[in-house]
Protein backbone atom coordinates (compact mmCIF):
# COMPACT_ATOMS: atom_id res chain seq x y z
CA UNK A 1 0.00 0.00 0.00
CA UNK A 2 1.01 3.76 -0.04
CA UNK A 3 0.88 5.95 2.95
CA UNK A 4 2.28 9.40 3.48
CA UNK A 5 4.86 9.59 0.74
CA UNK A 6 6.58 5.88 1.89
CA UNK A 7 6.28 2.30 0.06
CA UNK A 8 5.26 -0.55 2.29
CA UNK A 9 6.00 -3.93 0.74
CA UNK A 10 5.87 -7.42 2.53
CA UNK A 11 7.70 -10.28 1.94
CA UNK A 12 7.46 -13.92 4.36
CA UNK A 13 9.34 -12.43 7.56
CA UNK A 14 10.14 -8.58 6.15
CA UNK A 15 8.46 -5.88 6.54
CA UNK A 16 9.96 -2.36 5.11
CA UNK A 17 9.14 0.89 3.91
CA UNK A 18 11.36 2.01 0.59
CA UNK A 19 12.23 5.93 2.21
CA UNK A 20 12.15 5.23 5.27
CA UNK A 21 14.94 5.59 7.76
CA UNK A 22 14.85 1.11 8.08
CA UNK A 23 15.32 1.03 4.13
CA UNK A 24 18.36 2.54 4.30
CA UNK A 25 19.60 -0.73 6.49
CA UNK A 26 17.69 -3.09 4.35
CA UNK A 27 19.90 -6.37 3.39
CA UNK A 28 20.42 -5.30 -0.42
CA UNK A 29 19.84 -8.94 -1.46
CA UNK A 30 16.73 -8.77 0.15
CA UNK A 31 15.36 -6.29 -1.92
CA UNK A 32 17.61 -7.72 -5.05
CA UNK A 33 15.23 -10.79 -4.83
CA UNK A 34 11.74 -8.95 -4.17
CA UNK A 35 12.87 -7.40 -7.48
CA UNK A 36 13.62 -10.09 -9.54
CA UNK A 37 10.21 -11.49 -8.38
CA UNK A 38 8.03 -9.31 -9.02
CA UNK A 39 9.57 -8.79 -12.76
CA UNK A 40 9.01 -12.05 -13.28
CA UNK A 41 5.57 -12.05 -11.90
CA UNK A 42 4.53 -8.77 -13.32
CA UNK A 43 7.14 -6.70 -15.27
CA UNK A 44 4.83 -3.53 -15.86
CA UNK A 45 5.01 -3.30 -11.88
CA UNK A 46 8.61 -3.86 -11.42
CA UNK A 47 8.92 -0.69 -14.00
CA UNK A 48 6.44 0.95 -11.70
CA UNK A 49 8.73 0.22 -8.39
CA UNK A 50 12.01 0.99 -9.76
CA UNK A 51 10.85 4.48 -10.60
CA UNK A 52 9.28 4.48 -7.28
CA UNK A 53 12.50 3.38 -5.48
CA UNK A 54 14.72 6.30 -7.65
CA UNK A 55 12.15 9.01 -6.63
CA UNK A 56 12.11 7.92 -2.88
CA UNK A 57 15.57 7.79 -2.81
CA UNK A 58 15.88 11.85 -4.38
CA UNK A 59 13.80 12.43 -1.67
CA UNK A 60 15.98 11.09 0.94
CA UNK A 61 19.48 11.52 -0.41
CA UNK A 62 21.64 13.43 2.14
CA UNK A 63 22.60 17.12 1.88
CA UNK A 64 25.47 16.43 -0.34
CA UNK A 65 23.69 15.24 -3.07
CA UNK A 66 24.59 11.48 -2.91
CA UNK A 67 21.68 9.27 -3.61
CA UNK A 68 21.71 6.04 -0.53
CA UNK A 69 23.03 3.17 -2.82
CA UNK A 70 19.95 1.21 -4.16
CA UNK A 71 20.67 -2.41 -6.25
CA UNK A 72 18.20 -2.55 -9.00
CA UNK A 73 18.72 -5.68 -11.35
CA UNK A 74 18.44 -4.61 -15.19
CA UNK A 75 15.37 -6.21 -17.17
CA UNK A 76 16.92 -9.69 -18.23
CA UNK A 77 15.13 -12.95 -19.50
CA UNK A 78 15.29 -14.91 -16.60
CA UNK A 79 16.74 -18.81 -17.39
CA UNK A 80 14.35 -20.71 -16.87
CA UNK A 81 11.88 -19.06 -19.04
CA UNK A 82 10.97 -20.29 -22.31
CA UNK A 83 10.16 -17.56 -25.82
CA UNK A 84 6.91 -18.61 -26.61
CA UNK A 85 5.76 -17.74 -23.60
CA UNK A 86 6.79 -14.45 -24.04
CA UNK A 87 4.93 -13.83 -27.41
CA UNK A 88 1.50 -13.65 -27.93
CA UNK A 89 1.45 -15.41 -31.17
CA UNK A 90 3.08 -19.13 -31.73
CA UNK A 91 6.78 -18.80 -31.49
CA UNK A 92 8.77 -21.47 -33.97
CA UNK A 93 12.06 -22.75 -35.71
CA UNK A 94 12.38 -24.60 -39.02
CA UNK A 95 14.23 -27.86 -37.84
CA UNK A 96 16.73 -30.20 -39.21
CA UNK A 97 16.03 -34.12 -38.42
CA UNK A 98 19.38 -35.33 -37.63
CA UNK A 99 20.15 -32.86 -35.29
CA UNK A 100 16.53 -32.98 -33.26
CA UNK A 101 17.36 -37.03 -33.30
CA UNK A 102 21.14 -36.65 -32.46
CA UNK A 103 22.11 -33.36 -30.51
CA UNK A 104 20.66 -33.13 -27.00
CA UNK A 105 21.00 -29.25 -26.80
CA UNK A 106 19.63 -28.67 -30.37
CA UNK A 107 16.42 -30.50 -29.22
CA UNK A 108 16.53 -29.16 -25.69
CA UNK A 109 16.50 -25.72 -27.35
CA UNK A 110 13.78 -26.58 -29.62
CA UNK A 111 11.76 -28.02 -27.16
CA UNK A 112 12.18 -25.63 -24.46
CA UNK A 113 11.88 -22.50 -26.63
CA UNK A 114 9.26 -22.71 -29.00
CA UNK A 115 6.06 -24.25 -29.29
CA UNK A 116 5.63 -24.64 -32.88
CA UNK A 117 8.35 -26.07 -35.91
CA UNK A 118 9.20 -26.80 -39.48
CA UNK A 119 10.39 -29.30 -41.27
CA UNK A 120 13.26 -27.54 -43.21
CA UNK A 121 14.03 -30.38 -45.36
CA UNK A 122 11.65 -33.38 -44.41
CA UNK A 123 8.85 -32.93 -45.77
CA UNK A 124 10.17 -31.64 -49.03
CA UNK A 125 9.30 -33.96 -51.93
CA UNK A 126 12.89 -34.77 -52.57
CA UNK A 127 12.35 -35.99 -49.05
CA UNK A 128 9.05 -37.70 -49.40
CA UNK A 129 9.02 -39.25 -52.60
CA UNK A 130 12.66 -39.97 -53.16
CA UNK A 131 11.37 -42.56 -56.42
CA UNK A 132 8.28 -42.67 -58.73
CA UNK A 133 6.75 -45.44 -56.66
CA UNK A 134 8.31 -44.81 -53.48
CA UNK A 135 7.42 -42.31 -50.74
CA UNK A 136 9.53 -42.29 -47.59
CA UNK A 137 8.05 -41.31 -43.89
CA UNK A 138 10.61 -41.99 -41.28
CA UNK A 139 11.69 -38.64 -40.84
CA UNK A 140 8.76 -36.82 -41.54
CA UNK A 141 7.05 -39.19 -38.44
CA UNK A 142 9.42 -38.67 -36.18
CA UNK A 143 9.02 -35.38 -36.43
CA UNK A 144 5.28 -35.63 -36.28
CA UNK A 145 5.64 -37.88 -33.44
CA UNK A 146 7.72 -35.27 -31.41
CA UNK A 147 5.76 -32.49 -31.93
CA UNK A 148 2.75 -34.87 -30.37
CA UNK A 149 4.87 -36.02 -27.55
CA UNK A 150 6.07 -32.01 -26.72
CA UNK A 151 2.95 -30.25 -27.68
CA UNK A 152 4.44 -28.77 -30.41
CA UNK A 153 2.09 -27.35 -33.33
CA UNK A 154 3.44 -28.38 -37.15
CA UNK A 155 4.32 -26.70 -40.02
CA UNK A 156 4.32 -28.26 -43.42
CA UNK A 157 6.91 -27.14 -45.92
CA UNK A 158 6.77 -27.72 -48.74
CA UNK A 159 4.40 -29.43 -51.11
CA UNK A 160 5.81 -27.94 -54.53
CA UNK A 161 8.96 -25.76 -55.09
CA UNK A 162 11.11 -25.80 -58.28
CA UNK A 163 14.07 -27.19 -56.81
CA UNK A 164 14.44 -30.14 -54.09
CA UNK A 165 13.32 -32.48 -56.67
CA UNK A 166 14.47 -35.49 -57.27
CA UNK A 167 16.06 -36.93 -60.00
CA UNK A 168 12.94 -39.25 -61.40
CA UNK A 169 10.92 -36.20 -61.65
CA UNK A 170 13.33 -33.66 -63.58
CA UNK A 171 14.02 -36.96 -65.41
CA UNK A 172 10.04 -37.78 -65.79
CA UNK A 173 8.63 -38.46 -69.12
CA UNK A 174 5.29 -37.78 -70.36
CA UNK A 175 2.99 -35.46 -72.09
CA UNK A 176 0.67 -32.97 -69.51
CA UNK A 177 -1.70 -35.36 -68.46
CA UNK A 178 0.74 -37.86 -67.23
CA UNK A 179 2.69 -34.52 -65.23
CA UNK A 180 -0.54 -33.82 -63.90
CA UNK A 181 -0.78 -37.09 -62.65
CA UNK A 182 2.27 -36.72 -61.00
CA UNK A 183 1.43 -34.03 -59.16
CA UNK A 184 -1.75 -34.79 -57.99
CA UNK A 185 -0.94 -37.99 -56.60
CA UNK A 186 2.10 -36.30 -55.28
CA UNK A 187 0.37 -33.70 -53.29
CA UNK A 188 -2.57 -35.83 -52.42
CA UNK A 189 -0.97 -38.89 -50.54
CA UNK A 190 1.34 -36.61 -48.67
CA UNK A 191 -1.44 -34.44 -47.18
CA UNK A 192 -4.06 -37.18 -46.48
CA UNK A 193 -1.01 -38.83 -44.93
CA UNK A 194 -0.42 -36.31 -42.64
CA UNK A 195 -3.97 -35.33 -42.41
CA UNK A 196 -5.15 -34.48 -38.71
CA UNK A 197 -1.56 -33.68 -37.48
CA UNK A 198 0.09 -30.83 -39.44
CA UNK A 199 -1.78 -27.66 -38.58
CA UNK A 200 -1.05 -26.28 -42.33
CA UNK A 201 0.99 -26.30 -45.55
CA UNK A 202 3.08 -24.23 -48.14
CA UNK A 203 1.78 -25.61 -50.41
CA UNK A 204 3.96 -23.60 -53.28
CA UNK A 205 7.21 -22.12 -52.94
CA UNK A 206 8.51 -19.28 -54.95
CA UNK A 207 6.42 -18.99 -57.99
CA UNK A 208 6.97 -15.34 -58.90
CA UNK A 209 10.48 -13.88 -60.03
CA UNK A 210 11.96 -10.93 -58.21
CA UNK A 211 10.45 -8.49 -61.10
CA UNK A 212 6.53 -9.95 -60.63
CA UNK A 213 6.77 -12.20 -63.56
CA UNK A 214 6.27 -15.70 -62.77
CA UNK A 215 9.23 -18.10 -62.61
CA UNK A 216 9.61 -20.50 -65.67
CA UNK A 217 9.70 -23.58 -63.63
CA UNK A 218 9.74 -27.18 -64.69
CA UNK A 219 6.36 -26.90 -63.75
CA UNK A 220 5.39 -23.96 -65.67
CA UNK A 221 7.03 -25.29 -68.48
CA UNK A 222 4.99 -28.74 -68.34
CA UNK A 223 1.52 -27.62 -66.91
CA UNK A 224 1.21 -23.95 -67.75
CA UNK A 225 0.80 -21.28 -65.18
CA UNK A 226 -2.16 -21.82 -63.57
CA UNK A 227 -1.06 -25.29 -62.07
CA UNK A 228 -0.31 -23.50 -58.87
CA UNK A 229 -4.30 -22.73 -58.73
CA UNK A 230 -4.75 -26.33 -58.96
CA UNK A 231 -1.96 -27.39 -56.14
CA UNK A 232 -4.05 -25.47 -53.54
CA UNK A 233 -7.04 -27.08 -55.28
CA UNK A 234 -5.37 -31.02 -54.70
CA UNK A 235 -4.31 -30.17 -51.51
CA UNK A 236 -7.79 -28.98 -50.43
CA UNK A 237 -9.72 -31.90 -51.52
CA UNK A 238 -7.10 -34.20 -49.25
CA UNK A 239 -7.53 -32.70 -46.76
CA UNK A 240 -10.47 -29.93 -46.02
CA UNK A 241 -9.46 -28.83 -42.60
CA UNK A 242 -5.93 -28.23 -43.35
CA UNK A 243 -4.58 -24.37 -43.99
CA UNK A 244 -3.00 -23.46 -46.81
CA UNK A 245 -0.48 -20.79 -47.28
CA UNK A 246 1.69 -19.39 -50.12
CA UNK A 247 5.48 -18.85 -49.81
CA UNK A 248 7.82 -16.56 -51.01
CA UNK A 249 11.69 -14.70 -50.63
CA UNK A 250 11.38 -10.88 -51.54
CA UNK A 251 7.99 -9.11 -50.41
CA UNK A 252 10.70 -6.74 -48.28
CA UNK A 253 12.73 -5.41 -51.16
CA UNK A 254 10.60 -5.91 -54.42
CA UNK A 255 7.32 -4.22 -54.83
CA UNK A 256 6.46 -5.84 -57.91
CA UNK A 257 6.63 -9.54 -56.33
CA UNK A 258 4.65 -8.30 -53.55
CA UNK A 259 2.05 -6.90 -55.89
CA UNK A 260 2.32 -10.04 -58.14
CA UNK A 261 1.46 -12.15 -55.22
CA UNK A 262 -1.44 -10.05 -53.69
CA UNK A 263 -2.64 -10.36 -57.06
CA UNK A 264 -2.60 -13.93 -57.25
CA UNK A 265 -4.41 -13.89 -53.98
CA UNK A 266 -7.07 -11.52 -55.04
CA UNK A 267 -7.52 -13.62 -58.14
CA UNK A 268 -7.87 -17.28 -56.11
CA UNK A 269 -10.20 -14.88 -53.83
CA UNK A 270 -12.37 -14.48 -56.92
CA UNK A 271 -12.02 -17.83 -58.54
CA UNK A 272 -13.13 -19.84 -55.28
CA UNK A 273 -9.61 -21.10 -55.04
CA UNK A 274 -8.90 -22.12 -51.84
CA UNK A 275 -6.00 -20.21 -49.80
CA UNK A 276 -5.57 -19.28 -45.99
CA UNK A 277 -2.48 -17.41 -45.26
CA UNK A 278 1.03 -16.06 -46.78
CA UNK A 279 4.43 -16.71 -46.10
CA UNK A 280 6.84 -13.82 -45.65
CA UNK A 281 10.59 -15.97 -45.28
CA UNK A 282 12.34 -13.16 -44.37
CA UNK A 283 15.71 -13.91 -44.62
CA UNK A 284 17.00 -10.52 -44.36
CA UNK A 285 20.00 -8.29 -43.95
CA UNK A 286 20.49 -6.07 -40.72
CA UNK A 287 21.09 -2.97 -43.03
CA UNK A 288 16.88 -3.46 -44.95
CA UNK A 289 15.51 -0.73 -44.01
CA UNK A 290 12.57 -0.80 -41.47
CA UNK A 291 10.07 0.92 -43.36
CA UNK A 292 10.26 -1.84 -45.79
CA UNK A 293 10.02 -4.52 -43.75
CA UNK A 294 6.79 -2.62 -42.36
CA UNK A 295 5.82 -2.15 -45.65
CA UNK A 296 5.78 -5.74 -46.30
CA UNK A 297 4.33 -7.07 -43.19
CA UNK A 298 1.07 -4.77 -43.87
CA UNK A 299 0.69 -5.84 -47.58
CA UNK A 300 0.15 -9.38 -46.56
CA UNK A 301 -2.02 -8.62 -43.80
CA UNK A 302 -3.77 -6.40 -46.36
CA UNK A 303 -4.83 -9.43 -47.92
CA UNK A 304 -7.02 -10.32 -45.34
CA UNK A 305 -5.01 -13.79 -44.90
CA UNK A 306 -3.01 -15.18 -42.18
CA UNK A 307 0.14 -13.79 -42.23
CA UNK A 308 3.40 -16.40 -41.32
CA UNK A 309 7.00 -14.61 -40.89
CA UNK A 310 7.91 -18.14 -42.50
CA UNK A 311 12.03 -18.36 -42.63
CA UNK A 312 13.51 -15.63 -40.25
CA UNK A 313 17.34 -14.90 -40.26
CA UNK A 314 19.31 -11.70 -40.09
CA UNK A 315 22.58 -11.46 -41.78
CA UNK A 316 25.32 -9.61 -41.04
CA UNK A 317 27.80 -10.06 -43.33
CA UNK A 318 26.78 -7.90 -46.46
CA UNK A 319 30.28 -8.03 -47.86
CA UNK A 320 30.77 -11.97 -47.33
CA UNK A 321 34.22 -11.11 -45.68
CA UNK A 322 35.54 -14.14 -45.29
CA UNK A 323 37.33 -13.03 -41.43
CA UNK A 324 34.32 -11.89 -39.76
CA UNK A 325 34.36 -11.85 -36.02
CA UNK A 326 31.42 -10.88 -33.83
CA UNK A 327 30.90 -8.31 -32.44
CA UNK A 328 28.78 -6.48 -29.60
CA UNK A 329 28.11 -3.79 -31.93
CA UNK A 330 26.55 -6.26 -34.38
CA UNK A 331 24.97 -7.82 -31.78
CA UNK A 332 23.54 -4.75 -31.20
CA UNK A 333 22.10 -3.93 -34.41
CA UNK A 334 20.85 -7.17 -35.51
CA UNK A 335 18.40 -7.51 -31.80
CA UNK A 336 17.43 -4.32 -33.22
CA UNK A 337 16.24 -5.62 -36.16
CA UNK A 338 15.24 -8.65 -34.70
CA UNK A 339 12.78 -6.43 -32.47
CA UNK A 340 11.64 -4.32 -35.34
CA UNK A 341 10.44 -7.58 -37.06
CA UNK A 342 8.87 -8.45 -33.37
CA UNK A 343 6.98 -5.45 -33.42
CA UNK A 344 5.83 -4.58 -36.84
CA UNK A 345 4.34 -8.55 -36.87
CA UNK A 346 2.59 -7.58 -33.38
CA UNK A 347 0.91 -4.76 -34.83
CA UNK A 348 -0.86 -6.79 -37.20
CA UNK A 349 -4.62 -8.22 -36.21
CA UNK A 350 -4.09 -11.14 -33.91
CA UNK A 351 -6.29 -13.00 -35.64
CA UNK A 352 -4.09 -12.99 -38.28
CA UNK A 353 -1.37 -13.75 -36.62
CA UNK A 354 -0.10 -17.31 -38.10
CA UNK A 355 3.27 -16.54 -36.29
CA UNK A 356 7.07 -16.29 -36.52
CA UNK A 357 9.50 -19.00 -37.47
CA UNK A 358 13.45 -18.77 -37.18
CA UNK A 359 14.78 -20.46 -40.22
CA UNK A 360 16.88 -23.36 -38.17
CA UNK A 361 18.12 -22.66 -34.27
CA UNK A 362 21.63 -21.64 -34.03
CA UNK A 363 24.34 -20.05 -35.52
CA UNK A 364 25.67 -23.31 -36.22
CA UNK A 365 23.12 -25.30 -37.94
CA UNK A 366 21.95 -21.85 -40.51
CA UNK A 367 22.24 -22.47 -44.60
CA UNK A 368 23.36 -18.84 -44.33
CA UNK A 369 26.87 -19.36 -44.23
CA UNK A 370 27.23 -22.39 -47.22
CA UNK A 371 24.75 -20.00 -49.00
CA UNK A 372 26.75 -17.03 -49.55
CA UNK A 373 30.28 -18.40 -48.99
CA UNK A 374 31.27 -16.91 -45.90
CA UNK A 375 30.72 -17.02 -42.03
CA UNK A 376 27.86 -15.29 -40.55
CA UNK A 377 25.57 -15.07 -37.37
CA UNK A 378 21.61 -14.49 -38.63
CA UNK A 379 19.76 -16.54 -35.58
CA UNK A 380 18.76 -15.71 -31.89
CA UNK A 381 20.85 -18.83 -30.42
CA UNK A 382 24.77 -18.44 -30.94
CA UNK A 383 26.96 -21.49 -32.10
CA UNK A 384 27.21 -22.29 -28.41
CA UNK A 385 23.40 -23.08 -27.59
CA UNK A 386 23.72 -19.85 -25.61
CA UNK A 387 20.45 -17.09 -26.14
CA UNK A 388 21.92 -14.27 -28.09
CA UNK A 389 20.95 -10.44 -27.54
CA UNK A 390 18.84 -10.75 -30.99
CA UNK A 391 16.82 -12.98 -28.46
CA UNK A 392 16.33 -10.49 -26.26
CA UNK A 393 15.29 -8.36 -29.11
CA UNK A 394 12.34 -10.83 -29.70
CA UNK A 395 11.07 -10.37 -26.92
CA UNK A 396 11.29 -6.69 -26.45
CA UNK A 397 9.56 -6.73 -29.69
CA UNK A 398 6.80 -8.57 -27.90
CA UNK A 399 6.37 -5.88 -25.01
Amino acid sequence: MIATGLIKFYLPGNTFQVGSKKSRFLDRMLLKRMLMSVMKNSPGLYILLCLLIMACSKKNSPANGTPPAVIVPPIVVAADTSLYKMVPFPMGAAVAINLVKNNAKYSGIVTKEFNSITAENAMKFSGLHPAENTFFWTDADYLVAYAQTNNKRLHGHTLNWYQSMPTWVTNFSGDSTAWEKMLKTHIQTVVAHFKGKVAAWDVVNEYFNDNGTVRNSLWVQKLGEDYIARCFQYANQADPDVLLFYNDYGHEYSTAKRTAITNMIASFKTRGIPIHGIGLQFHLSVGQPDANISAAIASAAATGLQVHISELDIRLNANKAQTFPFTTTMASQQAAKYEHVVKAYKSILAAQQYGITTWNVTDADSWIPNWQGAPDYPLPFDANYQRKEAYRGIVRGAK
